[in-house]
């Protein structure tokens, strides 16, 4: 048992290949365009307000619901920016190119600007938002970075309305679903370091600070809920390594996660007479989501969870000091939670498959990590 467990953990620091990348791909291509199911967040004023998705939001009317749809346009966006010239690049950008017009991101921002709707997928819809247009931005194909023009006006939005909300938010959203705050504000303060906004960040970090600075032994054994997809402990680890000091951030994860262990496991070796045993981490602290009916999509919610706490693992663990003694049990908990995670991912039923991709996608090309 334990030496599989290390072999799986040997297996985790392979980063996404071509052919991982177009299966997991292929769930947004083909949920980018499908109109239904549909499930709309939408606050009707009148009769008129009563129309179809793709009248609503002509761009992000596929996947199911908006904030999904903008993330499975950014799977698309990513790999065709990580595997330019090969035929998925070409079959992600034709793709983009279909729904992302002139014509249809001015339809999404009369939708996002009528009145009534200032509470509309904030914070997480946008700031998958801003990771689409980031990720388009830093394309080297003109294509992408055309795209990224065409939805200026709906990133300037999202920005304005973090910038508003935010000075007005007195107390940070803990939950471990879409309205969780240190989810998102790690999105965005990704985006507004890679795009130079200055004052966006600033906002951004001293919101962090005030909410979570002080915070310590977070319960992480009350965790998972029956239906996170982000956890709210490891979210805010991941987090405040972004906002602290390299120097500060191992102190401030001991106050905050002081359970995480520092032992580690000795697997025999699989011939004792050919090598002494492996040293590795201790997994078992952190227990992975369980899901027992994957075509109920809050249920389904807890294969996402292992995938996002797979990559807040490594996250935090990047922010560590290389004789940091936590690193291994870290990292076998995230090996632990990635391979649970990426096994659920098949498309087999779309309660899972019109968003899992993307978590897979952001986990295995190590998107939100600083390169060694």
């Amino acid at each position: 048992m334990l030496l599989a467990l290390w072999l799986t953990m040997q297996a985790a620091a392979t980063p996404m290949d071509l052919a991982q990348a177009e299966k997991l791909a292929a769930l947004a291509l083909a949920c980018v365009h499908q109109e239904y199911p549909n499930k709309i967040a939408h606050t009707l004023a009148s009769d008129a307000d009563a129309k179809v998705p793709r009248a609503l939001t002509p761009v992000f009317y596929g996947c199911f619901d908006w904030h999904s749809s903008v993330h499975g346009h950014w799977l698309l966006a990513r790999v065709a920016r990580l595997y330019p010239g090969t035929p998925l690049a070409a079959r992600a950008e034709a793709a983009l190119a279909r729904n992302i017009t002139a014509e249809r991101v001015a339809g999404e921002m009369a939708y996002l600007t009528a009145p009534g709707r200032q509470e509309f997928e904030r914070p997480y819809g946008l700031a998958w938002l801003l990771q689409l247009t980031m990720e388009l931005r830093e394309s080297e194909r003109p294509q992408a970075r055309a795209l990224a023009r065409l939805l200026e006006p709906m990133e300037a939005e999202a920005v304005r309305r973090f910038m508003d909300w935010l000075p007005k938010l007195t107390r940070p959203i803990r939950t471990g679903e879409h309205s969780q705050t240190a989810f998102a504000f790690g999105l965005a303060l990704d985006w507004a370091r890679a795009t130079r906004h200055a004052a966006f960040e600033a906002l951004l970090v001293e919101r962090s600070r005030t909410f979570y600075l002080n915070d310590t032994a977070c319960p992480l054994s009350y965790e998972p809920s029956g239906q996170d997809f982000v956890s709210p402990c490891l979210a805010e680890a991941d987090l405040m390594r972004r906002v602290l000091p390299f120097s500060e951030f191992p102190t401030w994860l001991t106050g905050f996660l002081p359970d995480i262990p520092l032992h580690s496991l000795r697997v025999p070796a699989h011939d004792p007479a050919r090598g002494t045993p492996v040293v590795m981490g201790d997994a078992s602290w952190l227990e992975p989501g369980v899901v027992l009916d994957a075509t109920d999509g809050k249920l389904a919610h807890l294969d996402g969870l292992n995938l996002s706490r797979a990559w807040m693992l490594e996250g935090i663990a990047s922010a560590l000091p290389a004789a940091d003694r936590r690193l291994p049990a870290l990292r076998a908990a995230a090996a632990r939670h990635r391979d649970l995670g990426l096994a659920a991912v098949t498309g087999a039923h779309y309660a899972g498959g019109h968003w899992l991709g993307t978590f897979a996608v952001y986990l295995t090309s190590r998107r939100g990590i600083p390169a060694p």
